[in-house]
């Protein structure tokens, strides 16, 4: 359940601050006429909030990665191994046609990786400690190049526009029926002013935030599982598809250990650990990794 909550509280809480924020500076009120709510201009405030706050984290997402996870960026390679694994991020950029990203290794025992930045010729790809150590070469090879078929199809901004228009519509209906709350409300008191007053209504529009956002982010990790079989498609064009599977089966072998990644960085990951109830596998933002295998071994197959 923990998984759970810093999963949601990420996707919701640009949304809670907005809402905070119109109603803490007056904004909110200007919204209303006479006749009702002014849904054209609710709407333009949504989508600038929603949008606005999904894009700072984007433009953010390189710098989160680096501190959440405590990525050390390799500069100057200090052995062999790390030589090896910037020549390898460079020769897949340079096929998938990107800029080098910057490479790093975070500490984790672990085996995982993550692939973050604001566009695709300025990203970063680090792995775990772990991954170095436990996999072989060709499999590392291809986590990698899994990481960098994430860049190419430009995950990280895709998953950001429709997590700013998921916000969006979030807000929008939260206020569309806490009017309608608030009218039905007002018509059955003889209180003049009637309706949930100023604190009732931003309660209200909290808790539907939450509720709508929860159904929300369902469909943000379905979009985030999705993009995981186009990674793992684009890995197995870089890497090879026996590589891909093989490095998808040692992963699999590690899903009974505790899950050292950093929640915020779950979503970028190749990997998310299990997932066994039914509200995990709706929020999940990976394919369990069998089925994962199973794609890549008919896509094999086909060709």
């Amino acid at each position: 359940m923990m998984r759970i909550a810093l999963f949601l509280a990420t996707n919701l809480a640009v949304v809670l601050v907005a809402s905070i924020t119109l109603r803490l500076f007056g904004i909110e009120p200007y919204l209303y006429h006479a006749t009702g709510m002014n849904l054209q201009s609710l709407l333009v405030m949504c989508f600038v909030f929603g949008m606005v706050g999904s894009l700072i984290s984007l433009l953010m997402s390189k710098t989160m990665a680096k501190m959440g996870a405590g990525v050390q960026i390799i500069e100057q390679p200090q052995d062999s191994q790390q030589q090896w694994l910037l020549d390898t991020v460079g020769e897949l950029a340079r096929d998938a046609g990107i800029k080098m990203p910057e490479v790093g290794i975070f500490p984790a025992s672990q085996a995982n990786a993550f692939a973050t930045g604001w566009n695709k010729n300025d990203s970063l790809v680090a792995v775990s400690a772990g991954l170095m150590h436990s996999m072989r070469p060709e499999e590392v090879r291809a986590v990698l190049a899994h990481e960098i078929g994430h860049i190419a199809n430009g995950d990280m901004v895709t998953l950001a526009l429709i997590q700013g228009v998921v916000n969006t519509f979030v807000m929008f209906f939260a206020r569309i029926v806490a009017q309608l709350i608030s009218s039905f409300m007002a018509r059955g008191s003889d209180n003049q002013s009637g309706g949930l007053g100023f604190m009732g209504y931003f309660i209200v529009v909290t808790v539907l935030e939450l509720v709508f956002g929860i159904a929300a982010s369902a469909i943000v990790a379905w979009f985030s599982r999705w993009r995981e079989y186009r990674a793992d498609a684009a890995g197995a064009r870089l890497a090879g598809s026996g590589a891909m599977i093989n490095a998808l089966t040692a992963l699999q072998r590690e899903s009974e250990l505790p899950d050292q990644m950093p929640e915020s960085m779950t979503a970028m990951a190749i990997t998310q650990g299990r997932t066994q109830q039914i509200m995990q596998q709706l929020l999940a933002s990976h394919p369990p990794l069998e089925e994962r295998i199973r794609a890549l071994k008919e896509a094999a197959y086909r060709q």
